[in-house]
């Protein structure tokens, strides 16, 4: 028996491998500090699960339409608006089940095969795995790491522009690098894609994870509102990585079309977790506040507990829950040349399980440095200090 060949091309989010790994040194007796996934160890806010339950017992629990029922799409597009300075409707919205659908559903809005696409790199690895699945070029952009954190590498992303180029998929506040870009950063990309007529896709899971400063949205510039879709998520703001809550917001003409396929493909994310995401987005805030609260305190403590670590180098970021150290030295020091190696050695040392730079797509040409990404977000700030003590024993010990 044959299976389909365009399986060959559909990747992995990565990190649940470095999972599997860790739970086979558990299972052999070793403790491990699960810095690998950016699940959250938090509970979703109790006003958030009692209205679940509330429309459950009232019996929302059939189908609904397809682009999501018209309270959650209201209240997005009220609340998503005025954060943005721009206006939506509710024709702007098409709730998903999950932030992740949304890219699948944009590429395959907007890509014919053999279309181009710009994506992060390093970035979320489902972007270069559905490019690819869905027939397209995934074409990868760079960052540069200076002194005042990761930057996009516009002068590069601007060359890999060609006349086949028919989106581009940004990721502020991001993962992995924890990176957000400056007004600077966001004007040129938003002249790039007026310039050359191009979809963009926003990324904008981590847009109100933040400890200093203000989120901003492309979406907000002259002349992109007619070009962007916005990934939203319920995931990380009201920790409800499980429900599968998420909105398509952009111009009704593709948010139409992401509409079909939700059709197509799941009829309707569910009735009464829709209803459960009115009350995130309309409710009581205190819950998001303190999730936001704990997860600065768990960003502290992993930068502290770094800073211990010889050879370690990091930027301290203001959004979302990862860090991404460069360890070039510290794997000097530990007499390591492979990043793979450094990081399974690290595990069995002290028991710090994380993902590498390799994780997160295929490294760029002339990429430079080795880097780790550390998920402070289902990690207590107990288990930080000492998993990172752990670490630091480890290799300073060489």
């Amino acid at each position: 028996m044959k299976f389909a060949d365009r399986l060959n091309r559909l990747g992995t989010e990565t990190a649940f491998a470095v999972a599997a790994t860790a739970t086979e040194w558990v299972a052999k007796g070793n403790e491990v500090f699960p810095f690998h996934l950016g699940d959250l160890n938090l509970p979703t806010p109790e006003n958030i699960s009692a209205a679940m339950h509330r429309a459950v017992s009232e019996g929302k629990t059939g189908y609904c339409p397809n682009a999501g029922i018209t309270p959650l799409r209201a209240a997005l597009a009220q609340s998503l608006g005025k954060q943005r300075n721009v206006l939506f409707t509710p024709e702007n919205i098409a709730v998903q089940p999950g932030g992740k659908p949304v890219i699948g559903k944009f590429l395959r809005s907007v890509m014919n095969p053999g279309d181009e696409v710009l994506y992060p790199n390093p970035g979320f690895p489902i972007y270069e795995s559905q490019i690819e699945f869905n027939d397209g070029i995934a074409v990868a952009y760079r960052y540069l790491d200076t002194p005042n954190g990761f930057q996009i590498d516009l002068d590069y992303l601007e060359s890999k522009i060609t006349p086949k180029t028919k989106a581009l998929i940004i990721n502020d506040q991001q993962n992995p690098l924890a990176a957000e870009m400056t007004d600077a950063e966001r004007e040129k990309l938003a002249n790039l894609a007026n310039t050359y007529n191009l979809w963009v896709l926003s990324d904008e899971a981590y847009f109100d994870i933040r400890y200093a400063g203000e989120s901003k949205s492309i979406v907000s510039l002259p002349g992109m509102q007619d070009r962007t879709v916005i990934l939203y998520t319920f995931s990380k703001k009201f920790a409800m990585t499980g429900w599968r809550l998420g909105a398509a917001i952009g111009p009704k003409e593709i948010v139409d079309r992401i509409s079909r396929l939700n059709t197509n493909e799941e009829s309707c994310t569910a009735q009464f977790v829709q209803w459960a995401g009115v009350e995130a987005i309309n409710g009581d805030q205190s819950g998001a506040h303190e999730l936001v609260r704990v997860l600065k305190t768990r960003r502290d403590a992993t930068i502290a507990g770094i800073q211990t670590v010889s050879g370690m180098r990091v930027h301290t970021p203001n959004s979302a829950f990862y860090v991404f150290p460069e360890v070039s030295e510290t794997m000097a020091r530990t007499g390591h040349d492979d990043l793979t190696r450094f990081a399974l050695d690290a595990l069995h040392n002290s028991g710090m399980s994380f993902c590498t730079r390799r994780h997160f797509g295929r490294p760029v040409i002339d990429e430079k440095g080795n880097y780790i990404r550390l998920a402070y977000s289902g990690i207590d700030s107990s288990q930080i200090d000492k998993g990172l003590s752990r670490l630091a024993e480890w290799v300073n010990s060489k």
